[in-house]
């Protein structure tokens, strides 16, 4: 272990021991050994000795169940030297999932059941010079789990309609774990985050937080550190940024301590999300005797703007002075099996998300707590994090021992994160408000219920207070504001609104534009998967959407029906089963993009849209935009324009078509827009030419149309341009069904040339062709897709590898498919 020296040079000695790699791995009443690797979890173990089949394959979910039914031991031999031996030692284990015993030598040290918690145990003089043996004896959830809901003095319902595994609110464990409406039941068990033994001269790292003061051009930094001490005595707290250096020693008394050191920084460069500006990140490098924590952090303002006005009351976040409307989707954990959540897999997602205008994910309340890179990846990228706590669509528990626990994981947990740039909000849960009206139990004594619900919830807020004050606590989402536990699912004036009656109740798209939300945090569509990923979980005669394969790779009851029955809705019903895959996506981008760009449109008034739900945990038919593995569906692609921080969109108003622009841009600009009646059968028509202005504040009406204008087999068609003539985008509006248009068998050439930065595809049309798609074998992106294209307006597209593809223009052409609207009848 390499020495570490204070700054007048004396020798500090603080020093660390890994604990992960190789453990033993036992299932003792199945008298099976093996081996694992930690972080890690059973379930990759038994993967990789062969031990059950891929879960996510067919219908394997439930022939791997018995993995979560069993309990599990782990254990491993570690030598530790005589002069780390003889100091203050703690054992920090983070991640444990969940209910487990922790032994040293025989002996046992800790009790975890807490899976958002970071356990910091004290083993001074337990550990030997030498041979040392840990051992984790992992419970079986399910059974803790109903013990619990068992011994408790009124029945608390569980979220059954989306969980396999009963009463999992009696147990801090990520919610969806046991499956939910998208995901698949594996239960997993292990531990995920840091295994370390940690030798401290006095005193050990508890957290290290930054608030931040900006005045006329200078930010202070207000550098809250604890620590713990073993003792009293002296340690020395350092810390380093932009070349300046504040601290020295201070005096400890046993058990926590905090101080605060404050660091004024001028002409300080400011951090703004993604399409507003710049994110630069200072590093703020802490010592504590050695112990070295390093913080990235970027400097801004971010405030949640909920007043009085002339509607009802305005909710939006307003970032350095400026109001921002936030665009973005729901985020859940990137995968049901914990060991394949790498930062290469989250960076390729977080990406994807940054290329379609993202600038705001929702971490969602029946997920996890992310890793601590998670969070890097959004300060880098520019991406705000709406963060829940993670309590979702149920009611919980509320006696002294289970909020004293869910005490220790949300401070913990805020003095993790809150020195973020990314982190926008703290948010108390996901619908469990709205489940008090779910359930009988619930239904029949709402008085209790609610009660209940205020204990968590009045903890929670009190947390986010005290620990980040910055910040703002919003009680659930959705929600109506403080203290209000009225209908924020149909309710839009004023909070945050989920809407889900166009998927949920079977309603048209069109039933957006019914109402009008001031922040829309939930809403969806589904689709299903990408045809390449059903082929990596089925057989052949397994592609048929009411197959018992495809049935299971659906977890919303009826959801399959709900896509075949929009799609009769809106388009001729498909020829075979990967027309029929390929339009279902086509039908989930329209049903999005009619709910956001109406929505847009209504600017001031509404200023945030996150649609649910950006990817997926397994390969499965969803809500999602991009497909298990991160490929990017047609949704995607649409969030690209219709998240375009300058968009033009045609809303519907009686009986004439009003064109909109809005421009969420940094800056007011310029453009010019030329809207088109196009005709399926004959040549277009040019509408209107207009050079506009555009500002930041609200949207622009620029154009209306009269419906009776359009005649049977037309369609408005418009771009906008800058002042110097360059693209910016394009879009267009059918007033009618695209079943109702008799549409030409389009013939679509495609050619391939090297660009300045890669790969170029150009596409051209003989006649009018809708939903124009490109796909390639190839890992990567296309600059667009799903196009509109006219005859005699050849369109060219980038391609960019994803995942480190390389392919070359032969490659790519030779896997080349397209596909459109036409085609699929």
């Amino acid at each position: 272990m390499p020495e570490i020296h204070a700054q007048d040079g004396s020798a500090i000695d603080y020093k660390a021991l890994d604990l992960g790699g190789i453990w033993t791995l036992v299932a003792p009443e199945r008298g099976w050994r093996g081996e694992i690797t930690l972080p890690g979890d059973v379930h990759t173990a038994l993967l990789e000795a062969g031990e059950i089949p891929d879960p996510y394959f067919g219908q394997n979910e439930d022939a791997v169940a018995w993995v979560y039914k069993t309990p599990w031991t782990v254990e491993r031999k570690f030598d530790v030297p005589m002069e780390m031996a003889n100091g203050f030692l703690t054992l920090t284990l983070s991640e444990v999932d969940c209910i487990a015993s922790v032994s040293l030598n025989g002996e046992v040290i800790a009790h975890t059941q807490n899976q958002f918690i970071r356990y910091d145990i004290d083993v001074t003089g337990k550990v030997r010079p030498g041979a040392n043996t840990l051992q984790i004896a992992f419970a079986a959830v399910p059974d803790v789990a109903q013990e619990r809901a068992d011994a408790h003095p009124f029945a608390i319902p569980y979220a059954a309609m989306n969980q396999k595994v009963a009463h999992l609110n009696f147990v801090r464990k990520t919610a969806c774990h046991a499956g939910w409406d998208w995901g698949i039941c594996v239960m997993p068990i292990g531990v995920y985050g840091r295994m370390e033994l940690r030798r401290s001269p006095l005193a050990r790292t508890e957290s290290v937080q930054v608030d931040q003061h900006h005045e006329q051009g200078a930010v202070t930094l207000e550098i809250k550190t604890r620590v713990h001490a073993f003792g009293a005595g002296e340690i020395s707290v350092e810390h380093v940024i932009d070349g300046q250096a504040v601290g020295g020693r201070v005096a400890v008394r046993p058990g926590e301590n905090l101080f605060t050191h404050r660091i004024v920084m001028s002409d300080a460069q400011i951090w703004w999300p993604n399409g507003q500006g710049a994110q630069p990140l200072y590093e703020l490098k802490t010592s504590v005797d050695g112990e070295v924590t390093l913080r990235k952090i970027g400097l801004r303002q971010l405030e949640w703007i909920v007043e009085k006005d002339a509607i009802d009351h305005s909710f939006k976040c307003r970032i350095n002075g400026r109001d921002i409307t936030m665009m973005g989707a729901n985020w859940i954990p990137a995968d049901a099996i914990p060991s394949r959540i790498t930062p290469d897999a989250v960076r390729d997602l977080l990406e994807s998300a940054k290329a379609a205008n993202y600038n705001m994910l929702r971490v969602w309340g029946g997920g996890q707590y992310e890793p601590d890179w998670f969070y890097d990846l959004c300060d880098e990228l520019g991406i705000l994090i709406w963060h829940d706590f993670t309590f979702s669509c149920m009611p919980y528990p509320s006696d002294r021992v289970f909020l004293a626990d869910v005490a220790i994981e949300v401070t913990q947990q805020v003095r993790r994160l809150s020195h973020h740039a990314s982190i926008a909000i703290w948010c108390g849960d996901n619908e469990v408000i709205g489940s008090l009206n779910w359930y009988p139990e619930t239904r029949a004594n709402r008085d209790r219920h609610l009660a209940n619900y205020d204990r968590m919830s009045k903890l929670l807020s009190d947390i986010v207070e005290d620990e980040d004050p910055q910040r703002r606590f919003w009680p659930s989402s959705p929600s109506l504001g403080y203290m209000d536990f009225a209908d924020g699912w149909h309710i839009d004036t004023r909070g945050d609104m989920h809407f889900w009656d166009v998927w949920h109740s079977a309603k048209p798209f069109e039933h957006y534009r019914t109402v009008q939300p001031r922040f829309a945090s939930e809403f969806g569509f589904q689709s299903f998967t990408s045809m390449n990923v059903i082929e990596s979980f089925t057989e052949p005669g397994d592609r048929n959407p009411s197959s018992p394969v495809m049935e299971t790779h659906q977890r919303n009851d009826g959801g399959n029906a709900r896509i075949l029955e929009t799609m009769c809705r809106y388009f001729r019903f498909p020829k075979g089963f990967e027309e029929m895959v390929f339009l279902s996506q086509v039908q989930q981008g329209l049903a999005i993009k009619t709910a956001i760009e109406f929505w847009r449109s209504t600017k001031p008034r509404c200023m945030g849209t996150l649609y649910w739900q950006i990817n997926d945990i397994w390969p499965v038919a969803s809500w999602s935009s991009l497909d298990y593995g991160g490929q990017w569906k047609l949704l995607h692609y649409l969030a690209k324009r219709f998240f375009a921080p300058i968009n033009v969109v045609a809303v519907p108003d009686g009986d004439t078509v009003v064109i909109k622009a809005m421009n969420d841009g940094p800056a007011p600009a310029d453009i010019t827009l030329e809207v088109v009646l196009a005709d399926i059968a004959g040549p277009a028509k040019s509408l209107h030419r207009l050079d506009v202005s555009l500002g930041l504040e609200s949207a622009s009406e620029l154009a209306r149309v009269p419906l009776e204008d359009i005649g049977e087999g037309q369609f408005l068609v418009f771009e906008w341009r800058t002042k110097a003539g360059e693209l910016i985008g394009r879009n267009d509006f059918l007033p009618r069904a695209y079943k109702y248009y008799e549409l030409p068998a389009s013939s679509v050439s495609t050619s391939w040339t090297d660009g300045p930065n890669g790969p170029e595809l150009t596409l051209e049309t003989d006649a009018c062709a809708f939903f124009v798609t490109a796909n390639v074998n190839s890992a990567g992106t296309f600059s667009d897709n799903c196009l509109t294209l006219l005859p005699g307006q050849p369109v060219t597209l980038s391609f960019s590898p994803r995942k480190g593809a390389s392919p070359d223009i032969a490659d790519l052409q030779n896997s080349l498919k397209i596909s459109h609207l036409a085609q699929t009848y």
